[in-house]
């Protein structure tokens, strides 16, 4: 009898250990890819008619879409430093109020630019935890191939944030002479950086694409055999919009054989960045370590307002906390964890990001700190709901709106609109009359959230006397422990 009990307790402990096994999650690699302006409707999966993009339609069919999926900031920079930091930008001082906003020396009284710039003083605080840190921390080889755009100085490059090899550019292409401010601005040329060198200036804006594609498919036959965290943001379609000649071609004789995408520039531009994760992905399949690698695709602010097709069905864009200036067409793809050809409503983030991976390689998060993303692989993996209660939209230092299941509440110059957008996404009914008890909570999450974020905002980075890098120097100084 005892014999019989004790092999019912080994059998027992034999099916827990199977049961675990199941949930269990191998270390996966970590890509993704972050273009520069693209807009919600921006791509096929997503509803868009004037755009061709069969990689990336084909990614959604394998993976999912995710539909309310946010970055923190309509702009560049802010928008970076939330999914480098897994924070709110106001939360790291890198969304600025009106007294962090450069003032060039002839700039008209009034006309102000954001931080960030050539030769600037700001940057990303070299104290701040990133996700390449995090992922470098239990072994993870790092690259970021593209626009950086968290200050250009030495201390703040991406090779001072736990980024082991960089290529690409510390702020965006147009940031050039032949900028339409340059009267006001006075930049020097672009600089191409190779890790903290520069190697070229004013780079040929038509193949920014395809040659930081070339590096981000180097580095994974590079690391095949490793794990690794590749992180590809890309130049375009931010303006001035460019496309390699051979894109050009090959888009030219698709659109005469019937296909009813755009004949402009941008569209072409869109294709090419198709084009990339199509190169991406196949050399993930080539090199044997597509089934255990999360790809994951989005942009880091809507397009232009001007760009109607591209914010369809949204309202707002790039600047703006409608809607168009924040929902990102996302889609994520992990074969072996995430079924194929689905939608994931529930409310997502890129600060997400960082814990959510932090978790699932075994790494470490700070305790020192206050982290605003939160772990979203139930989300994905298990369709679980999302774990935030309230997402809140800020632009230049100020809150301005918060979403709250499908409620978003929206503030501006005083004048309240509540929408509902599961009913409304183009924000266009303004419910706020039917609904007092609603706007009287939403106000309330967003006086908390204001005056907490303010009270424990951490420093952006400073240097004195900044410069502009060129080719005829290299960057030396300490290097981040």
């Amino acid at each position: 009898m005892i014999r019989f009990i004790l092999l019912l307790g080994c059998l027992a402990i034999i099916n827990s250990c199977n049961t675990l096994k199941k949930t269990e999650f191998k270390k996966p690699n970590l890509v993704i890819i972050f273009t520069d302006d693209q807009g919600y409707g921006d791509l096929g999966c997503f509803g868009g008619e004037h755009v061709y993009t069969p990689n990336i339609d084909q990614m959604a069919k394998e993976g999912a879409r995710l539909t309310s999926f946010y970055v923190a900031a309509p702009l560049c920079t802010p928008s970076r430093a939330a999914l480098m930091t897994g924070c709110y930008p106001r939360r790291v001082s890198m969304e600025p109020p009106s007294s962090l906003i450069v003032d060039a020396p002839n700039l008209p009284t009034g006309k102000r630019f954001p931080v960030c710039l050539a030769a600037d003083a700001n940057g990303l605080n070299p104290d701040e935890i990133t996700i390449a840190e995090i992922a470098k921390s239990v072994g993870y080889r790092t690259g970021i191939f593209g626009k950086w755009h968290l200050g250009d100085q030495p201390e703040f490059l991406p090779t001072r944030q736990g980024f082991e090899e960089f290529f690409g550019l510390p702020y965006s292409h147009d940031i050039t002479p032949k900028h339409r401010r340059q009267e006001y601005f006075q930049f020097p040329p672009l600089p191409l950086l190779e890790k903290e060198e520069v190697i070229e200036l004013d780079p040929d804006a038509n193949y920014l694409t395809r040659r930081v594609t070339e590096r981000a498919v180097k580095f994974i036959k590079d690391h095949k055999d490793e794990n690794f965290f590749l992180y590809v943001p890309h130049p375009i379609p931010h303006g001035p919009l460019a496309a390699s000649a051979e894109i050009k071609k090959e888009y030219k004789e698709l659109l005469a054989s019937g296909t009813k995408a755009s004949p402009e520039i941008y569209e072409t531009a869109i294709y090419e960045i198709d084009w990339s994760v199509g190169q991406i992905l196949a050399t993930l399949k080539e090199q044997g370590i597509d089934e255990n690698t999360i790809v994951l695709f989005t942009s880091d602010n809507g397009a232009g307002r001007n760009r109607k097709k591209s914010l369809k069905p949204l309202s707002g864009g790039k600047g703006s906390t409608l809607e168009g200036g924040m929902r990102m067409p996302t889609v994520i793809r992990w074969p072996k964890h995430i079924k194929a050809g689905i939608d994931i409503n529930q409310l997502v983030t890129t600060m997400d990001l960082l814990p959510t991976f932090a978790k699932l390689i075994g790494a470490k998060l700070p305790d020192n700190r206050i982290i605003d993303g939160k772990d979203i692989l139930p989300v994905l993996t298990e369709g679980t709901e999302s774990p935030h209660e309230y997402f809140f939209y800020s632009h230049w230092g100020t809150l301005e709106a918060v979403r709250w299941k499908d409620w978003k509440l929206r503030i501006i110059d005083e004048e309240e609109a509540l929408y509902n957008l599961a009913t409304d996404i183009s924000e266009k009914t303004n419910l706020k009359n039917e609904h007092p008890e609603i706007v009287v909570q939403l106000k309330e999450a967003m006086k908390k959230f204001d005056a907490e974020v303010t009270k424990n905002a951490r420093p952006s980075g400073q240097v004195e006397n900044p410069v502009a890098l060129t080719i005829t120097e290299s960057i030396h100084g300490k290097q981040k422990h």
